[in-house]
């Protein structure tokens, strides 16, 4: 009971913030949270993608490739990639939420956005997080792949800056903007629509919480299954930067090789990452916005 007004307090702390680095703080910490839970997730659909590169024909589950990673790197195997992760997901979130607070008090405050509005909002603030983020994704898709010894993150930052150039900390950029925009305006869309319905009604308003995380569920999942070809792509290609030149060459080989099954490979641990991971960042954040006294 106590943790309520001790968590108010702190958030008290920072009346004279401007609000647009108060949705910062909110994105980052709802970001710390929804990161360290469902890294494993993350680990399991990116090992299932680069399967794929040197594939025998027989698929491996992601149940059989879960237990796989404990039995060969104990329990905190499913952590790999977590010290990337957190460096691109943790600002990252808060640079999402705070150019997304940004946008919208400019461009459509004190008004409910329509469905093509929350498609640009959404699209238009991941474009700005995953440009700025990016030398980050690729670091934490060699890590989980397990294919690449890297030491250290920025030991990776120079070894691929040294040997790749700019060219390798940004490889992928249009997969993961096909991914990510669409991504989050799609997610956006469906959250604010659906939040918008079930707020409306006769509600107990002690449950707005958990109708919150429900709302981001259901987005997640419709949002993740558009976006997932993008995603396969993007693995590839940050995983062998100097095999694919362009996107259309890496969406080439998939579907040359593994037809078009090949393109929602990994699908179950990323929906199910992308989808908790989503409900989990912006019930926080709206929660900790409502607590600085600022509407999200």
């Amino acid at each position: 009971m106590a943790a309520e007004p001790l968590a108010s307090s702190h958030l008290s702390m920072l009346p004279h913030m401007h609000p647009v680095l108060k949705a910062f703080v909110c994105g980052t910490l709802s970001g710390t949270c929804s990161t360290l839970l469902f890294q494993p997730l993350d680990l399991l659909k990116t090992r299932l993608q680069t399967q794929q590169l040197s594939s025998t024909g027989n698929r491996v589950g992601m149940f059989h490739l879960f237990v796989k990673v404990i039995r060969n790197e104990n329990i905190l195997g499913l952590w790999k990639g977590v010290s990337p992760s957190f460096l691109r997901c943790i600002p990252g979130v808060g640079v999402y939420f705070s150019t997304l607070y940004l946008l919208k008090q400019q461009l459509f405050s004190g008004k409910e956005l329509s469905p093509l509005e929350s498609v640009f909002l959404g699209a238009g603030s991941r474009t700005v997080a995953g440009v700025c983020m990016l030398p980050f994704t690729v670091i934490k898709a060699r890590y989980e792949s397990g294919k690449y010894g890297y030491k250290s993150v920025f030991g990776a930052l120079g070894n691929i800056y040294r040997t790749e150039g700019t060219r390798g900390l940004f490889s992928g950029l249009t997969a993961t903007l096909l991914r990510d925009a669409p991504f989050s305006g799609i997610y956006l869309m469906f959250y604010t629509q659906a939040k918008r319905f079930a707020l409306h009604s006769d509600n107990d308003q002690t449950y707005n919480p958990l109708m919150t995380f429900s709302c981001g569920i259901m987005a997640g999942i419709l949002a993740s299954i558009a976006t997932q070809p993008a995603d396969v792509m993007k693995t590839h290609m940050q995983l062998s930067p100097k095999k694919y030149r362009w996107t259309g060459q890496a969406a080439h080989y998939i579907y040359q090789n593994y037809g078009l099954i090949g393109f929602f490979n990994g699908g179950l641990p990323r929906a199910l990452r992308r989808t908790l991971m989503a409900a989990m960042a912006w019930t926080v954040y709206e929660k900790m916005m409502e607590k600085m006294g600022l509407k999200s």
